[in-house]
């Protein structure tokens, strides 16, 4: 199961009829989400977001729902922030 899943074949089609813009590859995916590529390809191999359809040009993203993946933030974020910067020595004094 996706923690983000893509909203139904033929919403996506009427939202892309309506707004246009809501399919991308990989980097207009990256670009939406802020992040790199590569981040995009771990949130899909850890099932947090999936491609609409695979191409021969690479995955399609909907870009509303990397959006909304990317706005959920990380399961595993320390409640300070700057924590991810510290290293074990500081623990030990």
């Amino acid at each position: 199961m996706v923690a983000y899943p893509n909203p139904e074949g033929i919403e996506i089609h009427f939202m892309q009829l309506e707004e246009g813009g809501q399919l991308g590859d990989l980097w207009e995916a990256a670009r939406v989400a802020e992040v790199k590529p590569g981040t995009i390809r771990v949130w899909v191999t850890r099932k947090k977001i999936e491609p609409v359809f695979t191409g021969d040009a690479g995955p399609i993203f909907h870009l509303p729902t990397v959006r909304a993946a990317a706005d959920g933030g990380s399961r595993f974020a320390p409640k300070d922030p700057a924590a991810n910067s510290r290293g074990p020595h500081q623990h030990a004094a």
